[in-house]
């Protein structure tokens, strides 16, 4: 595992990387955060495997190496960035060994509370969005089994405060609402310093999924999102986000996740010249996928659908066969009236009105 790195903001706020090990071969971060009289520990990894003796380990070497006082008592707060597993699912853990007051953004508060209930509501949610994509049945519920085989091993988890009751703010940490990735998902602005979860990573394009499954989701409410945070780029030196990484250019990587994102909408919209459905527009975005990565496939190919859908890009080329006796694969086709600029938040760039391509607004 990676040691454990080291980091100031330009106002003396300490921060320390804790790598972790969340899922096999996935690493990830925890931050503990030293401002003013507040000790934070930002995300606790997944409890799945070595997760959280790497946890442990991320403390001790604080401890050891670094000389802070980095005991489980010296943590005056407990911040998670969003309701993903990979950053929560530590917290059963977590909250064995510190006292210290666990927040999450209101959004994401049924996530961790009500675990159970909410899983299940998702999953048949999705098993309805794996059938409409046009996914066999048989495979659907060989996805759903990969689904929740992990998820299964967690249940629901107390929470103390939330970060609107708190003012989105905890001490000096500022607490900026960003969903899209997830409902909840904020990034913790420390002076110059960005922990930015999973809204911005230094490689990939966070996952994206449909906002029929889950609300203030989908690539929509992302690249709203995306473009505030570009607003704030330029007071930020350093981003450290939940996997990979660190970014010094936020701005700069701003613009590359814009870029993705419209350039894969323009595949889709050429490749729905022909009626297909999500799944056939998965396979051919991303054709070699296999496992529970064929899931993330169908998702992502059902945001990039629901963002053109929602925009009148498309239409149901078989919309008489929705008739109310339960789901069936639907087929989009895009409308030949559509000749409007395509066009996502963030800087313009002006272009012909008849062509459709990579405009950024």
């Amino acid at each position: 595992m990676k040691p454990v790195e080291a980091y100031q903001s330009t106002k003396g706020a300490r921060i320390y990387r804790l790598p972790l090990e969340v899922f096999p071969g996935i690493v990830g971060y925890s931050h503990l955060v030293y401002s003013g009289d507040v000790v934070a520990l930002v995300d606790v990894g997944s409890n799945f495997g070595v997760s959280d003796e790497h946890l442990e380990a991320g403390l001790a070497a604080v401890r050891e190496q670094h000389g802070e006082k980095a005991d489980w008592e010296d943590i005056t707060h407990v911040l998670i960035t969003h309701g993903h597993i990979d950053h929560y699912g530590g917290l059963r853990y977590v909250r064995q060994h510190c006292s210290a007051p666990v927040g999450v953004h209101e959004l994401d508060l049924r996530v961790l509370t009500n675990y159970e209930e909410r899983l299940q509501l998702i999953a048949w949610r999705l098993r309805e969005f794996l059938l409409e994509a046009g996914v066999d049945p048989d495979q659907v519920e060989e996805i759903m089994d990969l689904y929740l085989i992990n998820k299964q091993l967690f249940s629901s988890v107390p929470i103390d405060f939330t970060y609107e009751a708190v003012g989105m703010a905890v001490g000096q940490l500022r607490l900026i609402h960003m969903p899209g990735h997830c409902p909840g998902q904020v990034v913790i602005q420390i002076d110059d310093v960005l922990l930015s979860g999973d809204h911005v990573l230094e490689i990939i394009s966070p996952h994206q999924a449909p906002e029929r499954l889950s609300l203030n989701t989908g690539l929509g409410t992302y690249l709203e999102s995306l473009a505030r945070l570009s607003k704030l780029a330029k007071e930020i030196r350093l981003t450290l986000g939940g996997h990979e990484g660190p970014i010094h250019d936020l701005g700069e990587r701003i613009r590359a996740i814009q870029t993705l994102h419209l350039e894969r909408l323009k595949q889709v919209l050429d490749l729905l010249d022909e009626p297909r459905t999500v799944a056939e527009i998965a396979r051919e975005l991303f054709p070699d996928v296999s496992g529970y990565h064929v899931l993330l496939a169908i998702e992502e190919a059902g945001a990039h659908l629901e963002y053109l859908d929602q925009r009148a890009y498309l239409q149901i080329e078989n919309i008489d066969d929705l008739d109310g006796r339960g789901p069936v694969p639907i087929r989009y086709v895009r409308r030949s009236e559509a000749t409007q600029p395509l066009l996502i938040p963030g800087k313009v760039k002006q272009q012909p009105q008849e062509e459709i391509g990579p405009e950024i607004r």
